[in-house]
């Protein structure tokens, strides 16, 4: 599987320890920045993760800024991206089994690495079930063109 990530300068560490930690499990990472700790503007980096799964270069993507709030509000303007803020385990799961989400999304000053890291597992660990939630779903992206 192949994750697109980026990061603004709050979440840059946090992307490289979940960059580290899913590696070696068999991920593929396409790094889209931020490389640094020096200040950038969150938008632009969710951006480019965005056009990346909107491109079909990646199938799920992460995104981190400190809080991870501006981040996920800037992904999800664009059509067709569902990012989730997972600030607990029974999100993690919700956020796949009822949303579907595309975006796993952190705060890099606001979480701690390791409940993180377990989230991302469960996220990626589950799958969307379907079903109902299906035209929920479809409704985001009408919605989304006002």
């Amino acid at each position: 599987m192949k994750i697109a990530i980026a990061a603004d300068h709050g979440g840059f560490a946090l992307k490289q320890k979940l960059i580290e930690a899913f590696t070696p499990k068999g991920y593929q990472f396409d790094d889209l920045g931020t490389y640094s700790e020096e200040s950038v503007d969150y938008p632009d980096y969710a951006e480019k993760v965005c056009h990346a799964l909107l491109e079909h270069k990646a199938d799920l993507g992460i995104l981190v800024c400190g809080s991870g709030i501006g981040i996920s509000i800037a992904a999800n303007r664009h059509k067709g991206i569902r990012a989730a803020l997972l600030y607990s385990d029974e999100v993690a799961a919700l956020a796949r089994k009822h949303n579907n989400a595309n975006v796993a999304v952190f705060g890099g000053r606001t979480m701690a690495e390791d409940d993180v890291l377990r989230r991302m597992q469960i996220f990626l660990n589950t799958e969307f079930e379907g079903g109902r939630h299906i035209r929920r779903i479809e409704k985001l992206d009408v919605y989304g063109e006002c």
